[in-house]
């Protein structure tokens, strides 16, 4: 099954996480054990260094201070959806920077996606 997405535009002042919502028209199909063992190399090879446990890691300092440590560590996250994910790799959010396909292609994004969301209630 294939999704088709809209894009919201970026309103003046507005919560960036609320502008960017994607709606997804399509429900993806589960993620198999490869792609998401995939996902878990490539999460740990460009994410991790940011969004880690223990201390320097900006990117999770960010979400616990932003969003509380609950909802702090990606990995153990149960609310995120592919679409929020591809969106925030994209455009960036914050502090941080958006990665282009070159730097991270449209299948390496979805192996990352399917790793960041296997732990949602199906």
């Amino acid at each position: 099954m294939s999704c088709r997405w809209i894009r919201v535009p970026l309103a003046a002042g507005a919560s960036v996480a609320a502008t960017l919502a994607l709606v997804a028209i399509a429900q993806a199909p589960a993620a198999t054990s490869n792609e998401v063992a995939r996902g878990k190399e490539l999460f740990d090879e460009n994410c991790l260094p940011c969004h880690g446990k223990g201390g320097g890691r900006i990117g999770t300092a960010v979400l616990a201070e932003r969003l509380g440590p609950d909802k702090s560590l990606l990995e153990e996250r149960k609310d995120l959806t592919p679409a929020y994910v591809s969106s925030i790799v994209r455009v960036g959010i914050n502090i941080m920077p958006g990665f282009r396909p070159t730097e991270i292609t449209r299948s390496d994004l979805d192996a990352i996606s399917a790793y960041l969301t296997r732990n949602n209630p199906r």
